[in-house]
């Protein structure tokens, strides 16, 4: 209780002295040993004092097991579809890889005692009830009451204590106390490291809008001052048509702008469809990497549907980095009956368009001129597809995706190292780039359940990835098509 002599306190603080109260009021009814108190401080010292979540997973199982010999594993609920697994155990510490909870364990939103376990979930700080709770006849009803008052669906995992043949019903009470503390904790450290995970999502995308729509829009610019140009030249015609005095040099004046204006019409038209072609192109990435789902959930969300990855992602693609890489004086190199051995994948046809979007541009930036094997010189670059048994797992089929550029080959640990985020490849610092490009591909094709890489060849380098095929697709009947 508040002692009698002490200060009034300011009406701002009367919800937290009520809580603070009730805190009091609770402690006398515990009545816990100084052992016990112990307990739960050097839990709480421990938890400031260790901020990895892995070290917070030993506390949880290290702080049982040496003040009180109690042997205990630490289950947590998967983020993804909420399975529970084992995380950390009395026995190895944490797991490297978390293991399926097995017989006795499941998700629970009432403590159990099965197979001489004692089970107790852990709830998540801001769904469970706050501590004011009547003691009725035994403590142990008072934990039972407190269970119920968690909605379901708010178990972050599950705490079990071995042995409860040697625990008695203050014992239980306690350890079902403790396991709130871990809640508590366990929720404020998974609410940091996601709001962590959508700072670190929302800088990536602000490189992908930079690299993907920002830098490609300025070709707006040059379009239009193409356009600029053209009217320009068609307002110089209309004056020397002002300008003609003599009814003899009106014929072939007019036939000679006859033809300058058909030409300008032509310009103009090829410059309309480029604008247009251009359009098509950036709003597709904007719509892909603007998404709604990418804020809410924090990371970039697919949205997949069947697609011929050649001619609805490849050729648009190229077409669009034409211009870009005939001014390089490289050639394009296309594979032989592509189109008729294609099958549709499930992709994300907006955030694949970007994929092949990065591949093309650093092909413009990057391809060299080589002597082939039969002394030819030779600029260019080539794509193509294969087969690939035993991908993801064995027995199953993917396709990998190449993008092949003439030029010196690199090293292959070098060349998949760029594949990381704001790496660039030896002497490219003089060129324009962040070394974002390849570490976006790799986050793409990952969340498709692929795999990206490098490799050196004779002739240069190929950059690829590889796409699972469809379960209802695993025949096996894809030909290889290298380039």
């Amino acid at each position: 209780m508040i002692a009698p002599n002490s200060p009034s306190l300011p009406a701002d603080f009367s919800a937290i002295a009520r809580r603070i109260q009730d805190k009091v009021e609770s402690y006398e009814r515990y009545n816990f040993s100084q052992g016990r108190n112990d307990f739960l401080k050097a839990f709480f010292d421990l938890a400031q004092e260790f901020d990895l979540l892995e070290d917070f997973y030993r506390i949880c199982v290290a702080v049982p097991l040496t003040m009180a010999s109690i042997a205990c594993d630490l289950y947590i609920c998967r983020e993804q579809d909420g399975a529970l697994e084992l995380v950390c155990s009395c026995d190895c510490g944490v797991l490297e890889e978390p293991e399926p909870a097995a017989y006795p364990v499941h998700v629970s939103e009432s403590a159990y005692v099965e197979a001489g376990c004692f089970v107790v979930p852990v709830f998540s700080r801001h769904i469970l009830k706050q501590d004011s709770i009547i003691v009725t006849a035994s403590q142990l009803d008072l934990w039972n009451g407190l269970e119920s008052a968690a909605p379901h669906g708010h178990v972050l995992g599950m705490f079990v204590v071995r042995g409860n043949d040697n625990l008695d019903e203050n014992d239980r009470f306690f350890l079902g106390k403790y396991a709130n503390r871990i809640g508590y904790n366990l929720d404020t450290r998974l609410i940091a490291r996601q709001n962590v995970a959508r700072l670190n999502f929302i800088n990536t995308l602000v490189l992908d809008i930079e690299h993907n729509v920002i830098v490609p829009n300025m070709y707006f610019r040059h379009l239009f001052n193409q356009l600029n140009k053209r009217i320009a030249m068609l307002n110089q015609q209309r004056r020397r048509l002002e300008e003609l005095s003599s009814p003899e040099e009106i014929p072939e004046a007019c036939r000679q702008c006859a033809r300058e204006l058909h030409e300008i019409e032509q310009s103009l038209r090829n410059d309309y469809l480029e604008i247009v072609k251009h359009h098509a192109h950036m709003t597709l990435f904007i719509e892909s990497l603007f998404r709604r789902e990418h804020f809410e959930q924090g990371h970039l969300v697919l949205r997949p549907k069947r697609c011929f990855i050649e001619k609805e992602v490849i050729i648009p693609q190229l077409e669009h980095y034409a211009a870009r890489l005939a001014a390089a004086k490289i050639s394009v190199d296309r594979p032989m009956n592509m189109d008729k051995e294609e099958i549709p994948i499930m992709v994300d046809i907006g955030l694949l368009a970007q994929v092949y979007a990065n591949l093309f541009s650093n092909a413009a930036k990057y391809t060299r001129e080589i002597t082939d094997y039969r002394g030819h010189r030779r600029k260019a670059v080539a794509y193509g597809r294969e087969r690939v048994d035993n991908f993801p797992v064995p027995g199953q089929y993917g396709i990998k995706f190449n993008v092949f550029t003439t030029g010196p080959s690199m090293d292959p640990a070098e060349g998949n190292r760029l594949f990381l985020e704001g790496t660039r490849g030896e002497g490219d610092t003089d060129l324009p780039g962040s070394g974002h490009g390849l570490s976006f591909i790799r986050h793409v094709v990952e969340m498709h359940g692929g795999r990206v890489g490098y490799e050196a060849t004779r002739e240069g380098n190929n950059f690829y990835f590889i796409l699972p095929l469809p379960p209802g697709d695993q025949s096996g009947e894809l030909f290889p098509i290298h380039f």
